[in-house]
């Protein structure tokens, strides 16, 4: 049988064939013929710089030829509605097609000229690739899997804007660029000046300016939504260079003005071959090394892929130098674990709830991480005498909810009571010298918001504009507390004691009395980012702090109960 040679394609038509093929991948749009006889034109103009447009027996031409063998394509365009062109396949592209032999025969002499090279101190980069070629090629002819297996990502976004971000860099043209950010909602526009296109660990970037502005902008590509050419002339910027603009650091994140820092590092015994092997930087260099361990340095600007670098690494490398990355990595690390620590388990829920039911009292640490603790503590008052006990917090702070409600206060509310709403929030800051000593007692008022008699509630108090009444004591059996401490509490800085069990009916003075004369109580110790759940009958009391600094702590009571008759709850939150 006849081999079939594969029919010679012009630059022009395999432009045109590659339009098409983009064209008819995007499912998100209609394509008529006119369509893309525009698509093309520009294409054309874009690439060669040929202005005429397309006709369209050529683009009909063109779809037919994708259609046939003679290229190897077999495209599978099918008409919808007799208008609308698209490919059947949703998956398929002229660019999947495997190479033909005359397109290996010609690989396999490229790579045969590249191979002259090799040894050459100004083409070593290009050793990797000659290997990977000829490696591909083989497996090529051979039908045999491939025995190199380089790093990439299949599922990385943006590079079909590789090719048009790069004729824009060498034609120096400007383009429209539609970018969303990680962050942003919707994309912004951007008049953009290409400079250079950059990878870094399997991710692209285009780097260059926007508008009339000097300074340098980068943009990755997985966040390119659209590409047009401008009619804006383009700017050159004389002040970037491309050899040097990354010199001074490490990953993409390079700024011109910020002077590189002198970065010292211990290193592990174990991992110091891997970092002298593969340095950090170019400008790395070994200032000792000892049984235990490895120090090195390296001069480079404070970005996140300098972090990035020595964290992957984790206890296997500590920062020496300067200070300030030492705190940075230092922080990145106690909020890892924090992730870990704050992990709440359905066992430790269902710990905490029993406890609760039975003792009247539970401690659930690590609810909130350092990170979710700075954040509360931005948005809190600082102190003063309004701080000593801040009521209805979250009708002063309402964005406080959504840091306060984070998964897992929400997870024990509910396992709690799945109906439960906030009845009460207050914020307690209060100096060493307002610390006082509180007796013993139970939490029995509940705040309300009109003062009418009413059957079942005994008694009415009126205090700083807050309406309380003592309610029947169902009330009571189904509402709890939980207090956050934003501070480490012990027994030195007015933790709170409690007697377990005293949760279940209410004393008389005398009673109360005699209970705490005659019983051991127990001092809640809680970590910061801690809360404790309370019954608000459970006899409680705290002692004047002796070494107190801080001691801030969110009260919120919830219940599930709805108030009969002419009274509501003076504070009544949802947080789901």
């Amino acid at each position: 049988m006849q081999k079939k040679i594969p029919v010679p394609v012009n630059r022009n038509a395999l432009i045109r064939y590659k339009t098409i093929d983009k064209c008819l991948q995007n499912r998100y749009r209609r394509w008529t013929l006119d369509d893309l006889m525009d698509a093309c034109g520009e294409a054309l103009y874009e690439y060669e710089g040929i202005d005429t447009g397309v006709s369209r027996r050529t683009i009909q031409g063109d779809i037919q030829m994708m259609r046939s063998d003679k290229l190897g394509y077999n495209a599978p365009i099918i008409v919808k509605e007799k208008k609308y062109y698209l490919y059947e396949d949703p998956d398929y592209s002229i660019t999947n097609i495997p190479l033909t032999e005359q397109d290996l025969g010609k690989l396999s002499e490229v790579v045969e000229f590249m191979k002259q090279f090799q040894g050459f101190s100004h083409f070593r980069e290009l050793d990797g690739m000659v290997q990977k070629l000829e490696d591909h090629i083989y497996a090529q002819k051979t039908k045999t899997p491939s025995v190199i297996d380089i790093e990439k990502n299949e599922n990385l976004k943006g590079l079909e804007h590789l090719s048009t971000l790069y004729q824009a860099i060498i034609k120096q043209y400007s383009l429209n660029i539609a970018y969303q950010s990680f962050k942003a909602r919707s994309p912004k526009v951007y008049l953009f000046h290409p400079y250079l296109l950059k990878e870094y660990r399997n991710r692209w970037f285009i780097i260059g300016s926007v508008d009339q502005r000097s300074d340098i902008l980068f943009l990755a590509l997985d966040r390119i939504v659209s590409i047009t050419r401008s009619h804006i002339p383009y700017r050159e910027n004389p002040d970037f260079d491309a050899t040097t603009f990354f010199k001074n650091a490490i990953g993409v994140s390079a700024s011109p003005g910020v002077k590189p820092i002198e970065v010292r590092l211990w290193v592990s015994q174990l991992h110091a071959p891997y970092v002298l092997t593969k340095p950090f930087h170019h400008s790395q260099k070994l200032l000792e090394r000892t049984p235990y361990g490895t120090v090195i340095s390296f001069e480079v600007q404070h970005n996140f892929e300098l972090e990035k670098e020595i964290l992957a690494f984790g206890d296997g490398v500590k920062v020496i130098s300067p200070p300030n990355l030492k705190r940075r990595i230092l922080q990145r690390l106690e909020n890892s674990i924090d992730i870990y620590k704050t992990e709440l388990s359905e066992k430790g829920i269902f710990a905490a709830k029993q406890q609760l039911q039975h003792r009247g009292y539970a401690i659930v640490n690590h609810i909130y991480s350092g990170r979710d603790l700075r954040k509360i503590s931005t948005i809190l008052p600082p102190p003063s005498a309004a701080t000593y006990g801040l009521r209805q917090l979250f009708q002063s702070y309402p964005e406080l909810l959504k840091l306060v409600f984070n998964e897992n206060l929400k997870k024990l509310v509910n396992a709690i009571d799945p109906k439960a709403f906030v009845v009460k929030s207050i914020y307690f800051d209060k100096p060493a010298e307002a610390n006082c000593f509180v007796p013993w007692h139970q939490d029995i008022p509940i705040n309300v918001k009109e003062k009418l008699a009413q059957e079942g509630f005994e008694k009415w108090t009126f205090k700083n504009g807050i309406n309380s009444v003592w309610p029947p004591i169902e009330v009571n059996h189904q509402t709890f507390t939980v207090r956050i401490h934003l501070d480490k509490t012990n027994e030195l800085n007015g933790a709170l004691k409690v007697l377990p069990g005293s949760h279940k009916k209410r004393f008389t003075h005398d009673e109360q009395k005699l209970i705490t004369d005659n019983s051991e109580a127990v001092t809640c110790e809680v970590e910061a980012g801690g809360v404790m759940l309370m019954r608000p009958l459970l006899l409680h009391s705290s002692d004047k702090s002796r070494t107190q600094k801080k001691r801030r702590v969110i009260h919120i009571e919830f219940t599930s109960v709805e108030l009969d008759g002419s009274l509501e709850w003076l504070e009544r939150v949802g947080f789901q």
